[in-house]
């Protein structure tokens, strides 16, 4: 038997669970799938050309994914993270980034409490949708660890591309550096 506080994780486990299919759909449908591959082409180009960068973005026109993205939907981005490398802890102070494993694949670890936990995520689309998205709450430390390959992932935001926020650990201090990802 379930009791309330089960039955409001249930409910929000299984919103968040139609929340990725719908966006899975969303990014699985040919003509999205042509501009991403477009775009991800580009990306790891300019990775492969900027032998200092530990990954290279850009954000994608929500225009691409129809008229059908699920409320609260405000950006989307491609990231292109080079092979043998670590991105570094990272969060978002105002958004929810949902994360699609696009090409190759790596493990995106978070950190909910004092250590990381693994989710190794592949591109394969037959593949179950938690071994290719994830959720990444607000506020929530995440990093990419890339084995042999570049990783290239599509990311949902419910924070615009203008206001998008990152925060990491300051070098050699307390607190943390803040920067928008566009400006």
């Amino acid at each position: 038997m379930l009791t309330l506080g089960t039955e409001s994780r249930v409910s929000a486990m299984e919103r968040e669970t139609q929340m990725l299919e719908c966006l899975d759909n969303l990014a699985q449908q040919t003509s999205v799938r042509r501009e991403l591959d477009a775009i991800a082409d580009r990306l790891k180009a300019s990775l492969a050309a900027g032998r200092s960068s530990a990954l290279v973005y850009q954000p994608i026109d929500l225009s691409l994914y129809g008229t059908t993205l699920p409320p609260g939907i405000r950006s989307s981005w491609m990231f292109a993270l080079r092979r043998n490398t670590v991105s570094g802890a990272e969060r978002h102070p105002d958004s929810i980034q949902r994360m699609m494993s696009y090409r190759g694949s790596a493990d995106l670890q978070i950190r909910p409490a004092e250590r990381w936990i693994s989710n190794h995520l592949l591109s394969d689309p037959a593949a179950p949708l938690k071994d290719r998205w994830i959720s990444i709450p607000e506020g929530m430390w995440h990093q990419g660890v890339m084995g042999n390959e570049d990783w290239v992932v599509v990311s949902f935001h419910t924070a615009a591309a203008e206001d998008l926020i990152e925060e990491r650990p300051s070098a050699g201090k307390v607190g943390t550096t803040r920067r928008h990802y566009l400006g």
